[in-house]
């Protein structure tokens, strides 16, 4: 999800200022998604300069609600009716790190493995902690958000468990950067090399 496009969503519910579009976020998201009030506020002038909100006169406390526009409730139910695709996540910097390991001399790629288990099993027992101290099963919103980081880690396990047995299986090229390189000097005469005699033939 985008920031933008979450701070959209938030003022669909009613006109907020800042800090309390900030705190919106972090509780629609169960704090997993911390903002910083700069980031807020950078995307709300980066919206009002598109029109897709407008600021509302200041409260006596000197805060600035804003709130969502026309046009703005119209790209956010763009953005709720088009699919999340592959191409729009960021990409996988565990798979990228393997892949990496593999191929980079001097690294023991069952050990990057191992640590990367050791690590996503904690946040895993994390998650499945907290989700034990939910006694309000009615926040659907949270626990969906929370549902869906128990599942990614859950697949990642999995999936370590699966590159871990393909490292047994596993055997590297044999070889080596220096065999793959021709020759040249093996291919070519040795201008040293005293030439043979030609016998010829008296005519």
């Amino acid at each position: 999800m985008s920031v933008k496009h979450g701070i959209l969503a938030l003022l669909e519910r009613g006109p907020m200022y800042g800090y309390q579009l900030r705190v919106a976020f972090e509780e629609s998201t169960g704090g997993t998604w911390p903002l910083n009030i700069g980031q807020v506020y950078t995307t709300l002038s980066r919206l009002e300069r598109d029109e897709l909100v407008r600021p509302l006169p200041e409260s006596e406390a000197g805060q600035r609600p804003y709130e969502i526009t026309d046009a703005g409730r119209a790209d956010l139910a763009v953005w709720f009716a088009t699919p999340v695709g592959w191409t729009d996540r960021p990409r996988d910097e565990l798979a990228i790190k393997l892949a990496l390991a593999l191929t980079t001399p001097g690294v023991d790629v069952r050990a990057v493995v191992q640590t990367q288990r050791t690590a996503t099993m904690r946040t895993l027992q994390e998650y499945t902690r907290l989700k034990a101290r939910i006694h309000q099963p009615t926040d659907l919103s949270w626990n969906l958000v929370l549902d869906a980081m128990l599942f990614r880690a859950e697949a990642e396990v999995r999936w370590l468990d699966h590159c871990e047995a393909s490292l047994v299986r596993y055997s590297p090229p044999v070889a080596s950067l220096a065999q793959a390189v021709p020759d040249e000097t093996a291919a070519a005469p040795d201008r040293f090399a005293p030439h043979a005699e030609v016998e010829v033939s008296p005519r």
